[in-house]
Order: structure tokens, then C-alpha cells, then sequence
């Protein structure tokens, strides 16, 4: 199993990282501090590193920075509350993967990872099929029976979480924290709007309503 170290120091986004990586089958470990960043990272032990830069004992560049200098290529996608553009070249100059500036959409964050740990160390696959139902996770293209459904990437995301996860009801709250991120309203109907949308573009009688619970994919 791919193993991804987390290190973040505000809880709520440790956890709403924690989780969906979870949900998606990636092992994962949370850190709070950058030394315990950097000794973590050294171990050999994990494939990619999600890395937030407002650590409280030191600078997240200062842990990219000894983890470079180690020789390590482990991959790091980093965090940050940071826009500025030196901040961004920065931190890909001394060696970041990706950066991905806060607040952030989880399926944003997933596909990153994804992206970077894409090879032969992860075995996964490329392609999600669920009947005449699939998904190109390369290429980000649906396809339903014979034809090509054009989908925007919360469409995709929302798609995908369901094909991940087939066989399973998901409720609302969860499609919320995974699709639309940890700032998501839990009182919002955004979820029920997408899914008639995704209906309409893929069939409607390929997603199921579970009454009182959320939705799966049919079988």
C-alpha cells in the first residue's frame, strides 16, 4: 500500500487530508511539526510527502530544504496559505513536485497525488470501469456505453468518488468533504444539484438514491 506522511499542524485540514487519502486507499501518517517532518521523511518509509509551509517550529522550506540535501527524491506536494508567486518559485526551485495554496478542493489535491506517485511503484490503476461506465484518470475522460461524456472536474471528482467507492452508499456529508473540501457548508444542497447533472449526462438510472442515506452507483 502507497504510504503518504502529512505534515500539517492545524488539525482540521491534518484530519480532512487524513481522511479522504484514507478513503482512497492511500496509508497515511500525520506530523505536527517539522522536525518531526523532516525525521519522518528520512525514514525511507513513505512514497510522497504532503507538506504544509507554516509549520510552527520551523519553516516547511527549511524541512523541503534538509530532505533535498539528504539525497532523498521522495515526492512533495506542498500547502500553503502563501499566493505570493516567489513563494511558489521558491519552494519549486528547492525542490517541491507540486504547490497547491490553501483553501484547497480535495479532488484538486488528490489528482496531484496521483499524478506524482503515477508509476510503477503504485500498481494502480489508471482507468476506473463500473459496467459500459469509465473513467480515464489520465487522461480525465468519461465514457458511458459507446459515447464520451463531457464532464466539468467537480462532475468528474463526484463520479469518481462513487466508481471508487461502488457497492457503498455515501451519504451527502461525505461527498461534501471529499469532493468540495474541508471549508465545505454542511447545509448546502450543491450535492443533489450535481448529481441530477451527472444523471443527466451519464443516465439516470446509473446512480441510485438510498432515501434517508445518500447515493451509490447502481449495480
Amino acid at each position: 500500500m502507497t504510504r503518504i506522511l502529512i505534515a500539517e499542524d492545524e488539525e482540521r485540514i491534518a484530519s480532512f487530508v487524513r481522511k479522504g487519502l484514507t478513503a482512497n486507499g492511500f496509508a497515511t501518517t500525520v506530523v505536527g511539526t517539522a522536525r518531526e517532518a523532516v525525521e519522518y521523511a528520512l525514514t525511507g518509509d513513505y512514497d510522497l510527502m504532503v507538506l504544509d509551509l507554516g509549520l510552527p517550529d520551523d519553516d516547511g522550506f527549511a524541512v523541503l530544504r534538509k530532505v533535498r540535501d539528504s539525497g532523498s527524491p521522495l515526492p512533495v506536494v506542498v500547502l500553503t496559505a502563501r499566493d505570493g508567486v516567489r513563494d511558489t518559485v521558491t519552494g519549486l526551485e528547492i525542490g517541491a513536485d507540486d504547490y497547491m495554496t490553501k483553501p484547497f478542493r480535495f479532488e484538486e489535491l488528490l489528482a496531484r497525488v496521483r499524478l506524482r506517485m503515477r508509476g510503477e511503484r503504485t500498481g494502480e490503476a489508471t482507468v476506473l470501469a463500473h459496467g459500459d461506465l469509465s473513467l480515464d484518470l489520465r487522461t480525465r475522460r468519461a465514457t458511458a456505453g459507446r459515447s464520451t461524456v463531457d464532464l466539468t472536474a467537480r462532475e468528474f471528482a463526484l463520479l469518481e468518488l462513487l466508481m471508487r467507492h461502488r457497492g457503498q452508499v455515501l451519504s451527502r456529508q461525505q461527498m461534501l468533504s471529499q469532493v468540495w473540501g474541508y471549508d465545505y457548508d454542511p447545509g448546502s444542497n450543491v450535492v443533489d444539484v450535481f448529481i441530477r447533472a451527472l444523471r443527466k449526462k451519464v443516465g439516470a438510472g446509473r446512480i441510485q438514491t438510498v432515501r434517508g442515506m445518500g447515493y451509490r452507483l447502481a449495480d
